[in-house]
């Protein structure tokens, strides 16, 4: 058999053989498939270039990808490629029970084992969606074949009467205002037809944006494309440049493993910071840096955010949409602020490290009103912080930059909620004892509760304490919040409930001490009392099939990014 320049063995459609006892048999087979699908034997002799598709009838952000791919095959095409196609697990955040946090690890599997096990010397990740960035950056450090990640992009804002509206900082301070019978329900459904109108991800900085922004940080999608919407034509070029640069590394490789390194893991962590990100990506960037065996220290966390400011005047931080910061320089502008904190030498897919980019782009044009200087920052410290102590040994999260000062540093009466059918029943009793001071707590939300880690952490303030326009209260978790959200929140809290933790001997009644100053939270319960308690603990009954046993057998805590115990790097 005439064999042509890609049966080099390990490129292009040789790559792992299917085994039939027979390699010559085995690519003679494979070809023969192939040319079934119209392909010529000139374009079989290419580089494979895999595109992980994401797209589902079940995710809106990714309703404009048969066009995004599309633009990404060109782009391959005119490099020299051979472009393929393949569909992976697709997580559409507000579609999927109990949470998307739970199959986001099953979809990083998807997307590990497919790169491997198919014939691709380079993949472009096409995602956007909460978790499936984080999922495909997870499969691609896992599977280490030269990858580049392409983002969904933003949708745009939408105009009305006269004010901008976006998903999802909009969704829910309309929600809190119909809670408080401000809004009435003819009100709060023509709300819900004009706050998500285009393709792609949460107009702010939310979950989405987060990690668009933390991909781009780590060097892992080109240059300049994390914020362009989803409906511009430059995200269609951005998906074009991905294709031809994938085609590239096929030929030249530069590894997963080469760009996401414990300095890059830094520099994400750096750009958290200053744009005001989700709280999601503190556990999704942990577990990001555990698959190429690099940690991140919460205890790290609060030291950059203390020499890190808030320099993104973005929703729900700010008042402005990512559309916004595409229009003020993206990324990129953020960057060049952040420079002298940064680690230069990191290597990007664009073939070139993080210093050269900025060297590239020093001069240019920035809107202020969006990124402002790093001397004038919009707040001067970083977003995200750290607490540790006696409620949560192992540490938890507050987005403070979306806070309010005022209940920083407090003592506080705990209301606890044991579950969230719990808090669904009594949030809103009339009856209910609390008050606005009261901490509001909800144990049983974390990893292995059963409820997969959801976005509940955002407890709504009781309908009593909303009419009387309570818009604040400190809420403690060990949940998540969507990065769309606002509000004095400690969330992530671990050892979890479900794993008998501390917040599991919450009880109403308690006193709790919050300092975000000492980045610490207490619970102020004699030992005593709390070895009674413990002993007391009972833990839930596991699952007994399918996925959902294997999640709950191995899971990690928030702190470990909640990946799979086997699928870290040692």
């Amino acid at each position: 058999m005439k064999r042509g320049a890609s049966d080099r063995p390990g490129q292009g459609l040789t790559r792992g053989l299917t085994h039939y006892g027979d390699a010559g048999f085995s690519l003679y087979l494979r070809r023969s498939f192939a040319r079934s699908m119209g392909y010529s034997r000139e374009l079989l002799a290419r580089p494979v270039v895999g595109i992980a598709d994401s797209r589902s009838g079940f995710n809106n952000c990714h309703r404009h990808f048969p066009e995004l791919i599309e633009a990404v095959k060109r782009g391959v095409l005119a490099a020299g490629g051979l472009p393929l196609d393949f569909p992976t697990v697709s997580l559409g955040e507000v579609f999927l029970a109990p949470t998307s946090m739970m199959f986001r690890n099953l979809m990083a599997m998807d997307v590990e084992e497919m790169v491997r096990a198919q014939p691709m010397d380079a993949v472009v990740l096409a995602g956007g969606c909460d978790k499936t960035v984080p999922a495909q950056l997870m499969g691609a450090a896992s599977a280490d074949v030269p990858a580049v990640q392409l983002l969904a992009g933003p949708m745009m804002p939408t105009s009305f009467r006269g004010e901008r509206l976006g998903a999802c900082t909009d969704c829910r301070r309309f929600w809190a205002q119909y809670r408080a019978g401000k809004v009435d329900e003819r009100g709060i459904e023509e709300i819900e037809g004009n706050l998500a109108t285009t393709a792609g991800t949460c107009a702010v900085m939310g979950t989405a944006s987060t990690m668009a922004a933390l991909a781009e940080a780590l060097g892992m999608a080109l240059p300049g494309t994390a914020a362009i919407p989803a409906v511009h034509a430059d995200r269609l070029r951005a998906a074009e440049a991905s294709g031809r640069r994938a085609a590239e590394l096929a030929r030249a490789p530069l590894r997963p493993s080469q760009v996401i390194t414990a300095r890059s893991v830094e520099n994400a962590l750096r750009v958290l910071l200053a744009i005001g990100g989700s709280t999601n990506a503190i556990v999704h960037l942990s577990a990001i840096a555990g698959r190429v065996g690099a940690k991140l220290e919460l205890a790290r966390l609060n030291e950059l955010s203390d020499s890190t400011p808030v320099l993104v005047d973005l929703k729900p931080t700010g008042q402005h949409y990512m559309s916004d910061l595409h229009a003020a320089g993206g990324l990129g502008a953020v960057l060049r602020e952040l420079e002298p904190l940064l680690h230069l030498d990191c290597m990007t897919v664009a073939g070139e490290t993080l210093g050269e980019r900025l060297a590239r782009e020093a001069g240019a044009w920035v809107d202020r009103s969006v990124v402002r200087p790093f001397d004038e920052p919009f707040q001067k410290r970083g977003g995200l912080v750290a607490l540790f102590g006696s409620l949560a040994p192992n540490g938890a999260i507050v987005k403070r930059s979306a806070a309010d000062p005022a209940l920083f540093e407090r003592e506080g009466r705990a209301v606890v909620f044991a579950s969230l059918d719990d808090l669904a029943a009594r949030i809103d009793d009339p009856q209910l004892d609390v008050n606005a001071d009261d901490f509001l707590v909800l144990q049983n939300a974390g990893p292995k509760s059963g409820a997969a880690m959801p976005e509940a952490g955002y407890l709504p303030i009781p309908a009593k304490l909303a009419r009387a326009g309570v818009k604040d209260m400190v809420r403690i978790s060990d949940a998540r919040m969507s990065g769309t959200a606002y509000g004095t929140i400690v969330l992530h809290v671990s050892p979890e409930a479900a794993v008998g933790g501390p917040l599991a001997l919450v009880r109403s009644g308690d006193r709790i001490r919050l300092s975000i100053e000492r980045r610490r939270i207490d619970l102020l319960v004699g030992e005593e009392e709390l070895a009674r308690r413990r002993a007391a603990w009972r833990p839930g009954v596991p699952p007994s099939r399918g996925y959902a046993k294997l999640y709950m057998e191995h899971v990690l805590q928030a702190e470990h990014g909640c990946d799979f115990d086997f699928l870290r790097r040692a």
